[in-house]
């Protein structure tokens, strides 16, 4: 049976990989993620985790013992965040293009400078392109849940792509709450024992990632990109195992109050409860608001997501990273979903805000203020900071 326990998240996280059967974890710590692998090489030396726990100098040496050992068919996880993303990121790019079903926990921070170790998505979003599997968690039992699920779709024969779970840095990873814990048992029903597709063998040498001559390495990105497009289907497949095993459904876009709502916010993260919290509110006062969660940035839900917005008025869409293109172009997750409003013609409303940069905080008044300034304007522009101090 499962237990409920109150736990800091990022020890629940280090305690549901845990429970995967991980082979190999290597680490280097930086806030906020740095509980996570902290707990896990507890675990290793307590004996609770049988595992090779490999402390390194780098995060850059961090993505690269986690490549050799995937590569060498061992259930690999490591964790990161922020300016350890950035130095990391080099590898990551090999890791997908490998196709190695690694999975990384990423405690949301913002990038430098000024140095901020308070969470927003810049460490996200400069990762959106690396060609990982990335899946956002709202609360700590999303996280617990979506680092089992990770595993699974990482190792699924028709994906084999590495896969990010990424948690709010401080506002979900400090954060201590009642949390379900899954059994061992539990876990392994869900979780079957890793076997790798192709692996190195000293007795049977094969060759990864050789140089890509301009011959083929387009090919060779075509076939990766069409890997990752193909994914959705089966993320969600699994999604609905999981539901199955533990009882908590997870879908590529969530919805909250969305069907007859004539504005609805969409965003992704923690701040997704204030918001939700704001819509009550709102509701309350005869306003038709809803929201669209996105459970799964990459690869992007854009037909999901337009089935779940559809119907709306006015949309207002959230964005906790400054994209820095000079004013006339929106940040990243209203530059996805403009552009699969553009294709399919549809013309609601839409105010682009930057919100929560850096750990500012973001209000039940925040949210109703965007709502109005989206429903009265009759011209908006490309973007607007929210909650800048005159």
């Amino acid at each position: 049976m499962s237990k409920r326990i109150g736990i800091e998240v990022s020890i629940a996280v280090a305690e549901a990989v845990g429970l995967c059967d991980v082979d190999v974890v290597a680490a280097y710590p930086i806030t906020p993620q740095t509980h996570i692998v902290e707990h896990l090489s507890e675990l290793v030396a307590d004996g609770h985790l049988n595992a090779e726990f490999v402390p390194v100098e780098s995060e850059h040496s961090a993505m690269s013992a986690c490549i050799g050992s995937s590569a060498a068919g061992a259930r690999t996880f490591t964790s990161t965040c922020s300016q350890g993303y950035a130095l990391m990121s080099e590898l990551c790019y090999i890791a997908s293009a490998l196709r190695l079903p690694i999975v990384m926990a990423v405690a949301n921070r913002a990038l430098s400078a000024p140095i901020n170790i308070w969470n927003d998505h810049a460490d996200l979003m400069y990762a959106r392109d690396t060609g990982w599997i990335q899946l956002i968690a709202e609360n700590g039992q999303e996280a617990v849940d979506l680092s089992i699920a990770a595993f699974r779709i990482a190792e699924d024969k028709k994906v084999l792509l590495p896969v990010q779970v990424n948690l709010d840095g401080f506002t979900l990873s400090h954060f201590i709450e009642p949390l379900t814990i899954p059994e061992q048992a539990e876990v392994k029903k869900f979780l079957p024992a890793y076997k790798p597709v192709i692996r190195l063998d000293p007795d049977k040498p094969v060759t990864f990632g050789p140089v890509g001559m301009p011959d083929i390495y387009t090919e060779a990105r075509k076939a990766q990109d069409e890997n990752l497009k193909n994914s959705k289907p089966i993320i969600q497949d699994i999604f609905n195992g999981f539901a199955k095993q533990f009882g908590r459904q997870y879908k590529l876009v969530e919805t909250y109050k969305t069907e007859d709502a004539e504005t609805i916010i969409v965003g992704m993260g923690s701040i997704a409860q204030t918001a939700m919290t704001a819509i009550d509110g709102m509701r309350a006062k005869g306003k038709k608001v809803g929201m669209a969660r996105v459970r799964v940035f990459r690869p992007f839900p854009a037909k999901e997501l337009i089935d779940a917005i559809k119907g709306a008025k006015n949309l207002v869409l959230l964005d906790r990273v400054t994209s820095f293109a000079g004013g006339e172009v929106s940040g990243p997750v209203a530059l996805e979903i403009k552009s699969a409003l553009y294709d399919r013609k549809l013309t609601p409303k839409v105010g682009n805000f930057l919100v929560g940069l850096g750990g500012r905080d973001i209000t039940i008044q925040n949210f109703e203020e965007m709502v109005e300034r989206v429903a009265s304007a009759k011209e908006l522009p490309a973007y607007e900071f929210i909650n800048v101090r005159e």
